[in-house]
């Protein structure tokens, strides 16, 4: 950027405010633009970093004549507005390709339809454990470019979850380690209902990566094979597969750079059942984990240490309570139909599942064989339940409708008795009575503790 730029930033959720303080930060004129009402703290923190702010509407942004546009990952390129700063030649790109434009930093970025924020936070364990100058943001806590804008020394290294969403826009980003753990359908109303349209854009992590760079990825999973396959033109880093099972078709590939599980031990030596996450899924996030460290050359016993003493993160399968001999479970981030089985295998019968909230076109057939077998009782949590009764009325004989946490956890400790697990896993977003995710799981919390 040869001169000063007018830096227009769409959107003032967590990575608008930060591209803001960012760009602020360099000395730049910007403006936030919002089309909704924006948070008094949000305001203040805009105002306080010299940024200008428009909210209920793109009037300014319109005539602003910026020389980039940075645009929030929940607005799609198909936006009117976005599709006019285009068609005049101004580049739109994502918060994460702003800020990876003033890091030197070594990039780890994560992806994958399921795990991202639990891999995301292991990674991150294991490289700060290790003493690695480190810091982890993108789509879990702060975003990165409010990392970069907060910081007071630069930190070598940066562990980023990244969406699908702003991978979109993301040119030039360079993650020199790349994760994709899973790719199964989601989000697919943001592409057309097309599954290879969603694929394509997790393995956009990967498009910028050079020689001596490297992507790790589960063998395993069908989604994140084909669309490797599909985008091998794409790929010039070094692969490092993970998978329960060894593969022959991957004997091409040195053991060392092969992550798998002989004799009920990870290739690190190390016993499936010290890995402090339950569920097989976990034992996939571990391995990746592992792999990135490795990557950065930690050893194999900091890594063993690292991933028997990890603590789970807020909302993801995190034991809340135990009341009248019933365990209490938020697995309020578990928001599509691959998270939802994931918890539902994880844990022992008999359930009662609280389940529902907006439906993001998913099909429930891959949960029946895991319902019919595990839970005793549903608790649907939404707006529109239909799909989810037509789903499994004839699976599960208890039914209750509810229309607030506080009625639904409610419910399920009536049903319940000792020995049952109570287990928020929605499957579904949670906008239609829920501020987010972390909103529902927190209300989840809160009422099963006012029991």
């Amino acid at each position: 950027m040869s001169k000063s730029p007018n830096i227009l930033v769409l959107g003032a959720g967590e990575s608008g405010l930060g591209a803001a303080m960012l760009a602020r930060k360099k000395g730049f004129s910007c403006l936030v633009s919002d089309s909704k009402a924006v948070a008094s703290s949000s305001k203040d923190l805009l105002h306080n970093c010299g940024a200008e702010l428009e909210e209920l509407g793109h009037v300014l942004a319109q005539s602003s004549g910026p020389d980039v546009v940075v645009k929030s990952p929940g607005i799609p390129n198909e936006n009117p507005l976005v599709q006019e700063f285009l068609k005049k030649g101004v580049p739109v790109v994502s918060e994460i390709e702003f800020a990876a434009g003033f890091s030197s930093a070594k990039l780890t970025g994560i992806t994958g339809t399921n795990g991202k924020t639990t891999t995301t936070n292991l990674v991150y364990h294991l490289y700060k454990r290790a003493g690695l100058s480190v810091g982890m943001g993108g789509n879990v806590g702060v975003s990165f470019a409010r990392l970069l804008a907060e910081e007071t020394e630069p930190k070598d290294h940066y562990v980023l979850e990244v969406s699908s969403f702003q991978l979109d826009n993301t040119p030039t980003t360079r993650f020199h380690t790349g994760i994709v753990l899973n790719i199964t359908p989601d989000h697919l109303d943001r592409y057309h209902y097309q599954f290879n349209l969603y694929a394509d854009a997790k393995i956009k992590l990967l498009a910028n990566q050079q020689p001596e760079d490297h992507y790790v990825f589960c063998a395993e999973d069908p989604g994140n094979l084909e669309a490797l396959e599909r985008n091998k033109h794409l790929l010039k880093g070094q692969p490092h597969p993970f998978g329960i099972h060894y593969q022959p078709r991957f004997s091409a590939w040195t053991e060392s750079k092969y992550m798998y599980i002989k004799d009920k031990h990870l290739t690190l030596d190390m016993l499936i059942s010290d890995l402090a996450l339950p569920g097989q899924h976990n034992v996939y996030n571990s391995m990746a984990a592992a792999i990135a460290a490795r990557v950065q050359e930690i050893g194999k016993e900091e890594i063993r240490e690292a991933l028997s003493d990890f603590q789970n993160i807020e909302h993801r399968m995190e034991f809340v309570l135990k009341i009248k001999g019933m365990d209490f479970i938020n697995d309020s981030k578990a928001t599509n139909i691959n998270a939802a089985w994931y918890a539902l295998d994880c844990y022992d019968g008999p359930l009662i599942w609280i389940v529902g909230g907006v439906d993001k076109g998913n099909d429930y057939e891959a949960l029946k064989e895991l319902v019919q077998q595990k839970v005793k009782a549903i608790i649907c949590l939404g707006k529109d339940n239909d799909k989810i009764r037509s789903a499994f009325q004839e699976l599960v004989p208890e039914w209750m409708e509810t229309q607030s946490m506080d009625e639904a956890v409610r419910a399920a400790y009536y049903l319940g008795k000792s020995g049952d697990t109570v287990l928020l896993s929605p499957a579904c977003a949670s906008f239609d009575l829920f501020e987010n995710y972390e909103d529902r799981g927190r209300q989840f919390k809160s009422a099963v503790r006012n029991l």
